[in-house]
């Protein structure tokens, strides 16, 4: 199975809930969406369709390493998973989060935490981490550690979550080869599931360009 969105609402919900089946909300990383907003979008998703929830930024502020902040805040994303159904969460990480093996210990125990608490989490290490490190790290926690297919390979996880930056940052768009590319690197691998999540400007232009690209011939 696999699932394209995007990183947020580039158009309109009611237009892109026509066009895609999955969504992570950005929103719930600084705030929490009000609950009309929250409603009006469960009420308009079609059957089927899936919301990620972006993991509350005092987790990277405090390092991954419980404290009441943390919790707080984890409780306000636990209410707003259940106003939308939501059963993915995840958690990313401030780039200048080192790899040492205090801070891999804290993620390893925050992550292994929150999947008690959801179906399933989703953790972004920063660009300087080893994808491989973080990969087993993750799994061995219960949790997904999501890469960057174009520059760092599929993984063989049954479940992977894939996030599209865009090839120079936000601010640029992927080019025929590369969508291309991409539509071969998800028919070929071996997920059961896999969800690809473009952030990039042109976000919902390469999302639906990535969806007709995988359509039978």
């Amino acid at each position: 199975m696999i699932t394209i969105g995007c990183a947020g609402f580039p158009v309109p919900a009611t237009r892109y809930f026509q066009e895609l089946l999955f969504v992570e909300v950005p929103d719930t990383h600084v705030a929490q969406p009000g609950t009309g907003t929250l409603r009006r979008w469960r009420r308009e998703a079609p059957p089927g369709f899936t919301f990620s929830l972006v993991a509350p930024r005092e987790a990277g502020q405090e390092g991954f390493r419980a404290s009441k902040v943390l919790d707080a805040a984890l409780r306000n994303l636990d209410a707003v998973a259940r106003d939308l159904d939501a059963q993915i969460f995840v958690f990313t990480s401030p780039p200048e989060f080192a790899a040492t093996r205090a801070n891999k210990a804290a993620v390893a125990e925050l992550l292994g935490t929150v999947r008690r608490r959801v179906a399933r989490v989703v953790w972004e290490p920063p660009p300087s981490w080893d994808a491989g490190d973080a990969h087993r790290l993750a799994q061995q926690a219960g949790a997904t550690a999501a890469r960057d297919p174009l520059a760092q390979g599929v993984t063989e996880a049954a479940f992977a979550y894939y996030r599209l930056p865009g090839p120079a940052g936000h601010k640029s768009r992927y080019e025929d080869p590369a969508i291309e590319r991409l539509a071969g690197l998800a028919a070929g691998a071996a997920h059961e599931h896999a969800i690809y999540v473009f952030a990039n400007v042109d976000m919902f232009t390469d999302a639906r360009r990535l969806t007709l690209a995988l359509e039978p011939s």
